[in-house]
């Protein structure tokens, strides 16, 4: 089944629509079905039920703190400028 959808748009969206439409050589309704199919599969992907987006948030925060640089950070302005000193001085 399908359905017929009109829609009014200005000249300067026709204008947009049709330039990238004929960038990747399609009409303007294929180009607008194509674009709007994907970001629908994009979004079904982001709307998780409660349980996916806990899931999801304790992978995220099992990352924090997995890597070490072996010293402490912050802002220590004068190791800063000390790092930037030895990283323009070498030539590569």
């Amino acid at each position: 089944m399908s359905q017929q959808l009109v829609l009014e748009i200005s000249d300067e969206v026709y204008a947009d629509l049709q330039r990238k439409a004929n960038a990747v050589g399609v009409s303007i309704p294929e180009w607008i079905i194509t674009v709007l199919s994907r970001q629908g599969e994009a979004v079904t992907k982001l709307i998780l039920s409660p349980e996916r987006q806990e899931q999801a948030r304790q992978k995220f925060k099992s990352h924090a703190g997995a890597i070490s640089l072996g010293h402490a950070t912050g802002s220590d302005n004068q190791a800063i400028d000390a790092d930037l000193a030895r990283a323009y001085a070498d030539e590569y």
